[in-house]
């Protein structure tokens, strides 16, 4: 009989309140953020710190890498490392669209003003427009040689009132890390413009409200601003599509220098950005500090240059005289000229200045402005601005920066400096946790790190409590549960009592050296260290009084550890095991042995050898029998503790292992890497049970509750993951089955990345394409060629239905006597009661419509021609005459020159032509109906919605009738 397991799924993350990859934004109402939390993101309530919702998606395995808000208040575009990006809805949590175009990580993300186009950049290089409304890629735009790091649309003043008209008015500027920006005119879908002054990578860039300047960041001390030219950017009579970029450049320059502003960082920049008024400007920096920078008005300008031209003036006098006095009789008008004319010039330095610098506590990763900001009258009467700095220790902050009041500088208002306003620590761990512990009832889990020991509430993964402690290396909860033994890297032992959250004792174990193992002898009378003092030493549990100040006050008891033995090794020691019979204790040392020992006398057993590299994790099962150490060779050994002898070595893992764990009960176990990979192993067979994904960095610490029924991984990347255990059979063939099914998928995908599909082109076309600038939006994926099969196959189940009803209608015509029996109808068609052509439209309908287009191209020139037959009928019957324009307009494009040379095809061309013609201006006067009804209401509304007031001093005139023309005011409700 074959052998089943039971499979484990993941059930929770926790620990992490902003992971470093991504950046975190304000939401519409600037009481929320939404953080990036690995492959998932999490809405904060800012003030109270609590976590609101969690957005997740179970296909999804990339950590996020980008967020951006979009303007309507309600959906967000979160990019991954992957390439895919999804739009979530704040109002429901809810996965609306998934979009398919990169084969890099997301690197920036931008909505233009409308909300119906968004623009994204990654690490391929290549800036692709999306549709949001369509749900598809409109066009990708190629011309950078390094990862885009910023996006910003330069709108058309022309209201856009479709996706198609925003994506195709106005422009766009890109930085990337090939130390160029770029700017991109949407109608022509070209490149008209490169700035090439950059000497080093575009880290950032940032664009007024107004649409007047552009600042970018770099790794020098400088920032560059810009000029925008708004009136070069809207006129519409000039065609630059035609030209090349020299030419384009010499004629036409929207963009030209304006200056350069001085930072007081001397670190790269991370990120910029203007508040939505277009008073402030934020710079990030890699070095702790936000910098904040003002824009003076016309006022504080005007009074610069009049005192920059009167000290002009002055030296230009001191310097004539003093030459006067040295008898230089040469003519220096022309450069007095000069002077005067670059002093009367406004530079950058003169418009932006800097106004404040936050310190932060650690490295920063991204900023964001409170988008409730943005009426000027609203900020001065609030008198300060809120930032929203996401830090790379797991940590989100919010500070409150104040401002001057209009008509007063800095300097006169005599302003405080920022203040931290709140911030979201205490949920996760400011470094990696490097140990955990389990209770013995399952109940918590304790996670130690640099500085910090945190409780966990196993089953909702709520923080109860939070300690400081030192660099914990290990940890374990005493019997009870409410107390909790730290082995720190200073060599001390650390006693903390859970409830009262303090600490009760601190022990000198190992003399300074680091205290890399504990564990609780069987007996629960005491416990057992190991350090890299070459010591294993041995404590009981004693009870103590405490000593009470007021001597009528009974004295309470609390428990202490007593130092009983020492056992003297010859190298460091890692790790120390007891057995579960309290018989032997197994110690592994630098030197890549293992000493086993009889825990009584301390005698000397076994020498187990092997490893190439030492052992940093071992355990016993539950049975006494076998020993399994994980060793930094990426090795996993198996030994019987009867004879020492080895059962099995398994290379685990393609990193070092850390940890390994038996299940109790059973001689299954759980290995843990740094290669991110939890795997589950049959003891007895040596087979492996099934692999656990999900972590984004090394996995330090594993435990494994009593009977299996959950397990815990801490990683580097501040998360803690816990798999259940669930009813649902595992088998071993079933699962590599799976596994190789995957590793195939993986090939195919990037099979499929590598190779530029070619259906349409001639032979010298494909250098042609690689030469465009503009290109079709899309990438090949499993999903999509998982739809395209789907087409394939109801085109071939559509196609045998249709043949045998006609073969069935020409034996009727044929021989009407006989009455043969109609055909049987097709299964699935019965289910679904659709006919062959509805079937196929059916089938068409349920592919996303961000993968149609990919999924089309999966299909070969025979199916292609059977498809063009069903949307011939679609066509006839105006069944559903968006999706069939187009999937027709996409084929045609595609196949052009099959289509072309097909002869026999153009009879049904003709059909197609003339009845889609038809349907289209029938949908289009139904819209234009419509729109004309939507009118009427709107108007209607706005008149039963308008209240008329009369002014108080004209009632009197009109009851008098000496009132002409009376005066009134609408007032909308």
């Amino acid at each position: 009989m074959v052998k089943s397991y039971l499979r484990y799924e993941a059930r929770s993350v926790f620990g992490i309140i902003s992971s470093p990859t991504g950046n975190a934004v304000f939401d519409h109402s600037g009481k929320l953020s939404i953080t990036p939390a690995l492959e998932n993101v999490i809405v904060w309530d800012i003030k109270k710190g609590t976590q609101v919702a969690r957005w997740s998606d179970s296909e999804n395995k990339a950590e996020v890498t980008c967020i951006a808000r979009n303007p309507n208040g309600k959906d967000y575009a979160v990019g991954y490392a992957d390439g895919s990006i999804r739009l979530f809805d704040l109002t429901n949590n809810a996965v609306n669209v998934i979009l398919n175009g990169h084969r890099g990580s997301i690197s920036a993300l931008e909505f233009d003003p409308t909300g119906t186009v968004l623009a994204s950049g990654a690490r391929d290089t290549d800036l692709i427009l999306w549709d949001v409304v369509g749900e598809v890629g409109l066009y990708k735009l190629r011309g950078h040689k390094d990862e885009i790091t910023g996006i910003a649309f330069l709108p058309s003043s022309k209201d856009a009132d479709s996706a198609l008209n925003a994506s195709s008015e106005g422009y766009i500027v890109t930085s990337s890390k090939d130390t160029l920006v770029k700017l991109w005119d949407l109608r022509a879908r070209h490149c008209v413009q490169t700035l090439v002054t950059h000497r080093s990578e575009v880290w950032s860039l940032a664009v007024s409200p107004d649409r007047r300047l552009l600042v970018t960041g770099t790794s020098d001390m400088d920032m560059r601003v810009w000029s925008i030219d708004i009136e070069k950017l809207e006129d519409t009579s000039v065609d630059r599509s035609n030209l090349s970029a020299e030419d384009a450049a010499k004629s036409w320059e929207a963009i030209t220098e304006y200056g350069t502003i001085q930072r007081a960082s001397k670190d790269r920049v991370v990120d910029l950005q203007f508040h939505p008024t277009g008073l402030y400007l934020a710079c990030l920096s890699s070095d702790k500090q936000v910098e904040v920078f003002r824009t003076r008005t016309h006022a504080e300008i005007k009074k610069k240059m009049a005192r920059r031209q009167k000290r002009t003036r002055e030296k230009r006098k001191k310097d004539k005289d003093s030459m006067d006095a040295d008898g230089d009789e040469s003519n220096s008008g022309g450069s007095g000229d000069e002077a005067d004319e670059n002093t009367s010039e406004i530079t950058a330095a003169d418009e932006l200045t800097s106004f404040k610098v936050i310190r932060t506590s650690a490295k920063p990763v991204s900023l964001d402005f409170n988008p409730t900001e943005s009426d000027i009258a609203a900020l001065h009467r609030q008198s300060s601005l809120q930032i929203l700095v996401s830090q790379n220790n797991n940590s989100l902050h919010t500070w409150n920066l104040p401002i001057p009041p209009p008509g007063k500088t800095t300097k006169q208002a005599n302003l405080p400096e920022p203040s931290l306003m709140s911030s979201i620590e205490m949920l996760g761990h400011r470094s990696e946790p490097r140990t955990l512990a389990l209770s013995s009832d399952n109940e918590l889990i304790a996670s130690a790190a640099n500085k910090s020991l945190r409780v966990w509430n196993a089953q909702t993964g709520s923080c109860i409590r939070t300690l400081e402690c030192g660099t914990a290396l290990c940890a374990v909860f005493l019997p009870g549960d409410q107390l909790i033994v730290i082995g720190t890297k200073e060599g001390t032992l650390e006693l903390y009592d859970i409830p009262s959250a303090s600490l009760v004792e601190t022990f000198d174990a190992h003399e300074g050296a680091a205290c890399w193992s504990i564990d609780v002898r069987p007996d629960k009378k005491g416990l057992v260290t190991g350090g890299a003092d070459k010591c294993v030493k041995f404590w009981d549990f004693e009870l103590v009084r405490e000593p009470q100040g007021d001597s009528s006050v009974v004295s309470r008891r609390r428990m202490t550890l007593e130092h009983v033995k020492t056992l003297k090794m010859s190298d460091d020691v890692l790790v120390v095991k007891c057995s579960p019979d309290s018989r032997l204790l197994a110690v592994s040392l630098l030197d890549t042995t293992v000493k086993v020992f009889y825990a009584d006398t301390l005698k000397f057993f076994l020498s187990l050898y092997g490893h190439k590299l030492p052992v940093v994790s071992m355990d016993i099962s539950s049975d006494s029998t076998l020993l399994v150490t994980g060793s930094a060779d990426k090795s996993v050994k198996l030994w019987g503790l009867d004879f020492g002898d080895c059962h099995r070595s398994i290379l685990a893992h393609q990193e070092p292992v850390t940890a390994v764990k038996f299940v109790w009960g059973t001689h299954y176990f759980f290995s843990a890497g740094k290669d991110k990979l939890v795997q589950q192993w049959d003891g007895d067979n040596f087979q492996r049970i099934q692999k656990l994904e999900g972590s984004h960095g090394d996995v330090w610490a594993l435990l494994v509750a009593k009977h299996g029924n959950f397990i815990v991984a801490s990683s580097q990347d501040r998360s803690i993951r816990v798999w259940d255990k669930t009813e649902e059979p595992l088998f071993l063939e079933e699962e590599r089955e799976r596994e190789l099914e995957e590793i195939y998928d993986r090939g195919l995908e990037e099979s499929l990345d590598r190779k530029e599909s070619t259906i349409g082109r001639g032979d010298g076309e494909d250098e042609e394409m690689e030469g465009e600038e503009s290109q079709r939006a899309g990438k090949a994926t499993m999903e999509t060629l998982k739809a395209g099969e789907r087409i394939m196959e109801a085109l071939e189940l559509a196609d045998e239905e249709r043949k045998k009803w006609h073969e069935f209608e020409e034996r009727k015509r044929k021989m009407p006597q006989l009455n043969p029996a109609p055909p049987d109808t097709n299964p699935v068609l019965m289910f679904e009661k659709l006919s062959p052509e509805a079937y196929v439209l059916r089938t068409v309908e349920r592919i996303r419509a961000a993968e149609l287009e990919d999924a089309l191209l999966a299909l070969p020139f025979s199916r292609v021609l059977s498809l063009m037959a069903y949307i011939d009928i679609w066509a006839r019957r105006e069944w559903n005459t968006p999706i069939t324009c187009r999937v027709l307009f996409f084929v045609l494009k595609t196949h052009q020159n099959q289509i072309v040379a097909t002869r026999t095809m153009r009879a049904q061309l003709d059909s197609i032509r003339q009845h889609l013609r038809a349907g289209v201006n029938q949908q289009r006067d139904q819209i234009g109906y419509n729109l004309a009804a939507l009118s009427s209401l709107r108007t209607e509304w706005e008149e039963n919605a308008t209240a008329q007031f009369f002014d108080e001093k004209d009632i009197q005139s009109i009851l008098d009738g000496q009132l002409k023309k009376r005066k009134f005011t609408g007032i909308k409700a």
